[in-house]
């Protein structure tokens, strides 16, 4: 129930944001607006309000919305009105008419993120685990235990970091931009600062996952090697694990932290035969050996190990919070790089360059939406902007059925003195509508696979 309320409740929002974008300005501009309708198909709630030309509708199918403005192209227009109608405005009126959709998305997102940094949120310090065993991170010289006090891009200016999720956004960046990272750690009894270069700009990733940052190397930030709930009947259990076991060695390795001891138990799975191995735990202030087999499992083309218990103890945590107008302009920045990001996301996936298993439907939207509702105000706000800035750009690619195209067309005018003549409209609005038509089998394919697959 979580996920539908919280799905329809962004789908409802962020489609409101968009048309209301194009009825404010086509209002200022002095357009005559017929109707404003979230949704389609059968009307639900329908008002007028008092002084106002405009019937606002809300319809049951939420997954979509339109604003119906006077025009001489759908009806005849009284020779009264005509200096109302939305074609016989001036070039530059109606661009921003069609514009503002997707900028008041795009504002949305700004405001979304700047309420999140002021409010503050916990996150993870930017305290690294260690690194997977043969990752770009390991062969930079990462032990694990390093705090992360600034990163950037290399040639570029390095910036301040609050918390791990910075950090993993350099990384994200970073491989799917083909740059290299550079990150400013502390290590050290003494503190020292030393600066560590990510060689990720020759990685050629094409997919945001969970792989990427095994790649990487840089899975989680740092936290103790500590046993948590343990499983009823698995590994853990049969060997006697108990939740606050704090691991220090397993088989022949010392253990660092969470991380290590994780990639330690997966790779367990490389043999072929499940093999026992000595642990080294403190209980309780006593150091006790126990022999630990871990489970065999497939997962994709590999076997990993697994002992059916939570690995590592919680991070050290940090509340990430802005004033007013760094706040603001943070959540212009971050609105910035999630743009620019996606509009390359798109080019790399138009070449292929990028694997379109990176398009999101409405079933993965839902999860997701769920997700973050439940884990909290801040959480959703997060998901609410990035899917706004997504619906504000996506609306922006030049395809003759969205916002991006009728600007193609106004570009087009503007070039050569002339508008773009009704069969050739037509002809582009089908093109338009086939390629959003694949788009969405696309995205609804992906969303099989990574919820059922």
């Amino acid at each position: 129930m979580l996920t539908l309320v919280a799905f329809i409740v962004a789908l409802g929002l962020l489609i409101a944001i968009h048309e209301y974008g194009h009825y404010r300005m086509a209002v200022a501009c002095g357009v005559k607006v017929l109707r404003f309708s979230i949704g389609f198909g059968r009307t639900l709630l329908r008002w007028q309000p008092h002084g106002s030309n405009t019937e606002f509708t809300l319809c049951i199918f939420p997954l979509g919305g339109y604003v119906r403005m006077l025009d001489e192209r759908e009806a005849p227009v009284d020779v009264s009105e005509r200096h109302r109608a939305f074609n016989t405005q001036s070039l530059r009126a109606r661009a921003l008419i069609v514009a503002a959709g997707p900028v008041a998305n795009l504002l949305l997102a700004v405001v979304l993120y700047a309420c999140v940094n002021w409010v503050g949120v916990q996150q993870a310090a930017a305290v690294l685990g260690s690194p997977v065993a043969g990752s770009v991170a390991e062969r930079a010289g990462l032990t694990g235990g390093e705090r992360v006090v600034r990163a950037g891009f290399v040639g570029a200016a390095l910036q301040d970091v609050s918390s791990f999720e910075d950090v993993r956004w350099f990384l994200t960046r970073g491989a799917l931009e083909s740059k290299d990272v550079q990150l400013s750690v502390q290590a050290g009894q003494k503190n020292q600062i030393r600066d560590v270069t990510l060689a990720l700009a020759t990685m050629g990733s094409s997919e945001a996952d969970a792989g990427l940052f095994r790649r990487i190397g840089l899975v989680s930030p740092y936290s103790r090697a500590e046993i948590g709930e343990v499983m009823a009947g698995g590994a853990a259990e049969l060997a006697g694990l108990r939740q606050g076991d704090i691991v220090l060695q397993a088989g022949p390795h010392r253990v660092l932290d969470g991380a290590q001891l994780r990639g330690l138990i997966r790779a367990s799975g490389q043999s072929s035969v499940a093999v026992a191995s000595s642990w080294k735990i403190l209980r309780a202030g006593e150091s006790l050996e126990v022999a630990v087999k871990p489970e065999l499992v497939q997962e994709g083309a590999e076997k990993i190990g697994k002992i059916n218990a939570f690995v590592g103890g919680l991070p050290e945590f940090v509340t990430v919070r802005y004033g007013l107008l760094d706040g603001l302009w943070q959540g212009v920045i971050r609105t910035w790089d999630v743009s620019m990001l996606t509009l390359r996301m798109m080019g790399k996936m138009v070449i292929g360059d990028a694997s379109l298993k990176n398009l999101s439907g409405p079933l993965t939207i839902a999860d997701y939406a769920g997700r973050s509702a439940s884990m909290g105000v801040t959480s959703y706000l997060v998901f609410l902007a990035l899917i706004s800035v997504s619906l504000g750009i996506l609306n922006l690619l030049p395809l003759p059925i969205l916002d991006g195209g009728h600007l193609m067309y106004y570009l087009w005018e503007w070039l050569t003195g002339k508008s773009l003549s009704d069969v050739w409209q037509e002809r582009l609005q089908r093109v338009g509508m086939a390629v959003l038509a694949v788009m969405m089998c696309i995205a609804f394919f992906n969303d099989i696979n990574r919820l059922w697959g």
